[in-house]
């Protein structure tokens, strides 16, 4: 298991590498006014582009500023926000906590409830239980997020008044920014951070303005997971190892839970990875929608006005999401079947 543990360490390192020439051949097709925004690190600095251009060689051979890029990426220099009016590394450190507060309440519900739903599903394949949750999958899978999360705005705001869009009510909010020394902010989620303060009603709000967000994103998310859950069931249930099983007289729970779902959960996992994977760019309709200043509300707007220091760090950021992702993948597969670790 070492050994396996080590090779997946060393492939890493070189994908890592594939990843930062892809990003920044993908920024060398800018020319060299625009690339020169991502050393940019205050207001005064923007407006002398050509100096910064001769100071940093931006018209050097690619291999030359690729190889001054990882320099400046590794010291923390990733340039100007226009869109936050700071640094990026420290509007990111910003914006990261108000995406990964949803992704913390909402990864684990779209992990096991589409391994559990796709289960049942697929055990009590062609009842009411399977038809019911295959039309739920279609129904979440086919419906653009955007239009979910405006229907639930639409119902439990503009109807009932029930919640609020954004992180937290306006008067705590003003509570929070008018008296700084009366409540830390340790992590930057507020759910996390009032319980470590005392406050439950600071934590209990900002979780309330978690529901909608998180029941968008797991309604429309689950349904993938689902579905391959429910076919990798009915493929197990079908092989020969469960017909000996059963003739051997083991139980139903033992044939379902024990043999056919754990080996049905390899292809759920790699779903299940990508997804969270995907989703801590932040969901950018759900952030856009009820207002939460996250990773995909910062993507989006720095997209419409051309930030392009912010764009490339959110870019390199997903790619060593992605790729620390396959890497723990690779390590669950090994757990869960020990042949792998051979291979």
């Amino acid at each position: 298991m070492l050994a396996y543990i080590i090779r997946r360490f060393f492939f890493l390192i070189f994908v890592l590498i594939g990843v930062s020439i892809l990003i920044f051949g993908i920024l060398m097709t800018f020319s060299p006014e625009r690339r020169a925004a991502a050393y940019v690190e205050s207001p005064q600095q923007a407006k002398d582009i050509p100096r910064i251009i001769k100071e940093f060689g931006l018209d050097d051979p690619f291999y030359v500023q690729y190889v001054r890029w990882v320099k400046e990426v590794f010291q923390g220099n990733m340039g100007w926000s226009l869109v936050a009016a700071r640094p990026v590394t420290e509007a990111f450190w910003i914006y990261l906590p108000v995406t990964l507060e949803m992704n913390l309440f909402a990864a684990p519900i779209v992990v096991f409830l589409g391994i559990w739903l796709g289960t049942v599903s697929g055990i009590r394949r062609d009842t009411w239980i399977d038809h019911s949750t295959r039309i739920l999958a279609i129904v979440g899978w086919s419906m653009p997020t955007f239009l979910f999360a405006l229907i639930l705005l639409m119902i439990f705001y503009g109807y009932f008044q029930l919640v609020t869009p954004g992180v937290l009510s306006d008067s705590l909010n003003l509570f929070i920014l008018d008296s700084p020394g009366s409540f830390t902010r340790y992590t930057g989620m507020y759910v996390v951070d009032g319980l470590l303060n005392g406050r439950l009603d600071v934590a209990w709000d900002g979780f309330t303005h978690l529901i909608m967000p998180i029941s968008t994103y797991v309604i429309v998310v689950v349904a993938m997971n689902m579905r391959v859950m429910r076919s990798g069931i009915i493929e197990e249930l079908s092989k020969d190892y469960v017909i000996t099983a059963w003739a051997k007289g083991a139980d139903a729970r033992t044939v379902h839970i024990e043999h056919a779902r754990r080996n049905a959960l390899l292809p759920v996992i790699t779903v299940a990875g990508q997804l969270v994977a995907m989703s801590m760019e932040g969901s950018v309709s759900v952030e856009v929608v009820f207002s939460r200043p996250g990773i995909g509300w910062w993507l989006a707007e720095s997209a419409t006005q051309l930030d392009m220091p912010v764009v490339m760090c959110l870019c390199l950021f997903m790619g060593v999401v992605f790729v620390i992702t396959n890497l723990c993948l690779d390590l669950i597969y090994a757990w869960i079947d020990p042949r792998i670790r051979l291979a």
